[in-house]
């Protein structure tokens, strides 16, 4: 039973952790995600699904790797920064443009690129969690 029970915590301790983590990245755009789905902006959809996946690999490593919640969620406290820090170094290298206008404005090369940005990272810091 104890067991059943130390893996109902776990899930919903990473549920939490994931819409929290989702709730930040959205206040980070100056536009709303959920209005911009409804319309059909699939670059958003794409940076969004992006996030959400990127999130989910390093609460999946962190997960996997720490028998403790407090330290799951230390190490995704570490790899979320990384993933903000990876939108932010992205936004300063693409100049001439900026990523929440082009996402704003449906540009899907964006979204799908800012999607494997997102990707890539969690892959990259997720391998650095212990």
């Amino acid at each position: 039973m104890t067991v059943v029970i130390n893996i109902l915590v776990s899930v919903i301790f990473i549920i939490v952790l994931q819409l929290l983590g989702m709730l930040i990245f959205s206040w980070m755009t100056p536009f709303k995600d959920m209005e911009e789905l409804k319309n059909g902006n699939v670059a958003v959809g794409l940076a969004l699904g992006g996030k959400f996946l990127a999130t989910a690999i390093i609460l999946g490593v962190a997960a996997y790797t720490n028998s403790s919640i407090w330290f799951m969620a230390v190490w995704f406290a570490v790899g979320y920064v990384c993933l903000v820090l990876s939108y932010w170094i992205f936004e300063l290298v693409t100049i001439g443009f900026r990523i929440s206008d082009q996402l704003k404005k449906g540009n899907v090369a964006v979204g799908t690129l800012l999607c494997l940005v997102f990707v890539g990272t969690a892959f990259a810091v997720s391998s650095l969690i212990i």
